[in-house]
């Protein structure tokens, strides 16, 4: 316990006791307390250092082959740590730069999903009466229709126009060529409506608050209103969706380069990697057992990291 002349001092100095960030901050402080929570964010961190930095530091091009190698896929070895890929190139760096991708398309496609979501589900509670209606029964119509369905067509239909504006020979970031920017309009655009429904109703929740009325009653405007007010008190839930969407978006990106709907070769992603290993997976189980685990690992820190969060912002949902 603190004493009086040791809170004394601490007062005149501006020093805090140690204790009081958990009073200040008691949502970090119960993520603190989970053990799973904080290692899944460590994970998270070093994913995010592999992928920023793991292919230069690593210093191999993933598309250069070793002809002495090209249908001879070796195991891991000490020059390379993965072992090969089928046309003899280092499947470590090949992972490296699958990670880039596969992150990416997770970040990017969450961000386009936030931006929609929120923004549709926030104005159709706002606004009410028969503009909710119309938009919630859009919104049960396209629920209807299976997400890797409409993703799979959007991707065969947006791709073609990105390829027309983003010319082969352009010279433009990897993240930004026409393959990946097909995948992020795709994934971003068919995986909404969650995001909209859990919008429409923490918008909803807040919008009866006494603080609302009052508000209203001071003379501020919607805008305001949902900008200053209401729409901070939402971000609780709506970060934790955000958080388990991406994992969800690895997945299916994975799943479309699986079947060959996503990057185009020599460019690797995880699920064009898996699919490339599905060939030679008697003679060379490593090119699958490797781009698995770092779908899996991803997805797995991702999922415990989304439920720590929740917990940790809405202790009374924690069962």
């Amino acid at each position: 316990m603190v004493s009086s002349e040791s809170a004394a001092l601490n007062a005149a100095s501006g020093a805090l006791p140690r204790e009081n960030w958990r009073l200040r901050y008691p949502a970090l402080a119960r993520f603190a307390r989970s053990a799973i929570s904080v290692s899944a964010l460590c994970c998270i961190l070093f994913i995010l250092f592999a992928t920023l930095f793991g292919p230069p530091l690593w210093g191999v091009d993933p598309i250069a082959q070793d002809f002495a190698l090209i249908g001879d896929p070796q195991g891991p070895t000490a020059a390379h740590p993965m072992g090969t890929d089928f046309h003899g190139r280092d499947l470590l760096a090949r992972v490296l730069l699958g990670a880039r991708i596969s992150i990416s398309v997770g970040i990017m496609s969450m961000c386009i999903n936030l931006l929609i979501g929120v923004t549709v589900g926030t104005l159709a509670a706002w606004f009410g009466g028969w503009f909710d209606l119309m938009v919630m029964r859009i919104v049960d119509a396209l629920y209807s229709i299976p997400l890797l369905l409409i993703v799979i067509l959007l991707q065969i239909f947006v791709k073609p126009i990105m390829e027309a504006l983003i010319p082969a020979d352009a010279n433009v970031p990897l993240m930004f060529t026409p393959d990946l920017i097909s995948i992020y309009l795709a994934l971003g655009v068919a995986n909404w409506l969650t995001m909209a429904r859990l919008a429409r109703a923490e918008v909803l929740n807040q919008a009866g608050r006494d603080y609302v009325s009052a508000a209203r009653s001071l003379g501020a405007g919607n805008v305001r209103i949902l900008t200053r007010h209401v729409l901070p008190n939402c971000m609780a839930p709506l970060v934790v969706a955000a958080t388990l969407a991406i994992p969800e978006a690895i997945y299916v990106e994975a799943f479309l380069s699986f079947i060959g709907l996503g990057v185009s070769p020599p460019l690797a992603s995880w699920g064009s990697l898996a699919s490339d290993a599905v060939r030679s997976i008697g003679e060379s189980p490593h090119e699958l057992l490797f781009p698995a685990l770092a779908i899996s690992f991803t997805m797995l820190a991702f999922i415990l990291f989304g439920d720590g969060l929740r917990d940790a912002l809405d202790p009374s949902a924690k069962r």
